[in-house]
């Protein structure tokens, strides 16, 4: 008998037959003895539905009240997911965030995780009870509500499971897992049975959308097993990814995947004074607006002056600009630029490690494409990109084939 945490997603839970659907797979695993733990999304669509509700009466308005209205989708579904188990003679017990009860910082809208109370839910599943948590939100130490982000619901499930101890987290989803790259972009992507929670995390970060990248964090700092299944398919021994630790990889792959990132833009300062402390003097106003930087590069300076570029998510880019423009005034700057139609392309691979050469041939690709690269960025199992958005399915398509992705994926 083990405990797994299982979390479906809004599609997964999108209509009363889905959710029907889902409450039979939850007893089928439960009648194999497992204690079962259930995080779920808000019905596919009814976020977009409370946003629009939102923006139709006061957009700007204060983050804590946008929280209060969009936590309760998930509300909606543990509720309705409860009901159904009971209809089916199988005793079930919703709790929402709060009540668990899930304690996160003040950050509204991007809260972070600070502790699980698990009593309770000990308590219910030493019942016999199946449990269903609603995802995607939290409380902070005031008692207000807040919500995770968008893909917060995987944060919770993994959070869940790690509070738990579970044997397993099983996140159910459109897709049967991880892929060499999106299929959309390269038909020929290949499924991917086993990688690396350090694979997995450097995907995500890079733009992959199977799993939310916060979620892989906790995974990867407890070891925590994922496993990425399809919920449209009813066969329980369906196919599936296990992402787990890199000592649980037999082979190591070079190159495991393509990953991309659309949501990407870019920002440039120039002639800003080459000091100790200008990278603080220009991101520090950036982090306190609550920013993230992914990319950066200072260039050699000369004139005792230097020019500074880093990447936002195209979301923030509007803002990021305006906070450094007005620095670059402060600063005396030559000039402050940004350009909201650029992407990112990574290639990652835990056997990069013990491989030398793999960033020449992804350079080498892109060039014989007439691809010219804008930034780079590299960790010991990952090389990134940043290129012109015309040319992302281009460089997409010919690095999952220059690398041999095509290939099966052991």
């Amino acid at each position: 008998m083990a405990l797994i945490v299982q979390k479906y997603g809004g599609t997964s839970v999108g209509s009363a037959e889905r959710i029907q659907a889902v409450a039979d797979r939850i007893i089928r695993w439960k009648q194999k003895g497992h204690d079962i733990v259930v995080v779920v999304s808000a019905m596919s669509g009814e976020t977009n539905r409370l946003l629009k509700l939102i923006a139709a009466v006061n957009p700007k308005g204060s983050a804590r009240e946008h929280d209060v209205i969009l936590s309760t989708g998930e509300q909606v579904t543990i509720g309705l997911l409860s009901l159904a188990l009971e209809g089916k003679g199988c005793a079930a017990k919703s709790y929402t965030g709060p009540q668990v009860k899930v304690l996160t910082d003040n950050s509204f809208s991007k809260a972070r995780i600070l502790d699980i109370e698990d009593k309770a839910l000990r308590a219910d599943l030493a019942d016999g009870k199946v449990i269903i948590v609603a995802g995607f939100q939290g409380v902070d130490g005031d008692g207000n509500i807040t919500t995770l982000g968008r893909g917060g619901s995987d944060t919770t499930a993994v959070a869940l499971a790690v509070a738990l101890k579970a044997d397993e987290c099983q996140i159910y989803t459109d897709v049967d897992g991880v892929y060499s790259t999106d299929p959309r972009v390269v038909p020929s992507a290949r499924h991917i049975p086993r990688l690396s929670l350090e694979e997995m995390l450097e995907m995500a970060s890079q733009g992959s959308k199977v799993l939310q990248i916060r979620a892989v964090e906790f995974a990867h700092k407890y070891h925590m097993p994922i496993r990425v299944l399809s919920s449209f398919d009813e066969n329980d021994d369906c196919k599936s990814t296990l992402v787990t630790r890199e000592e649980d990889i037999m082979e190591k792959v070079v190159v495991r995947g393509v990953a991309f990132n659309r949501d990407e833009a870019q920002l440039t300062v120039t002639g800003v004074p080459d000091e100790p402390g200008i990278a603080y003097k220009i991101l520090g106003p950036i982090s306190d607006a609550n920013i993230e930087v992914d990319m950066i590069v200072q260039n050699v300076g000369s004139d005792n002056t230097t020019d500074f570029t880093f990447t936002v998510h195209r979301n923030e880019y509007e803002q990021a600009k305006e906070i450094l423009c007005a620095l670059a005034q402060e600063m005396g700057a030559r000039t402050c630029a940004g350009d909201n139609k650029i992407a990112k392309v990574s290639i990652v691979g835990v056997g990069m490690r013990s491989h030398a050469g793999v960033a020449r041939d992804m350079f080498a690709t892109l060039a014989k494409e007439g691809i010219n690269i804008r930034m780079i960025s590299t960790s010991e199992i990952k090389v990134s990109v940043v290129i012109d958005e015309k040319y992302l399915e281009l460089a997409v398509r010919s690095l999952h084939e220059a690398f041999g992705l095509d290939a099966d994926i052991t």
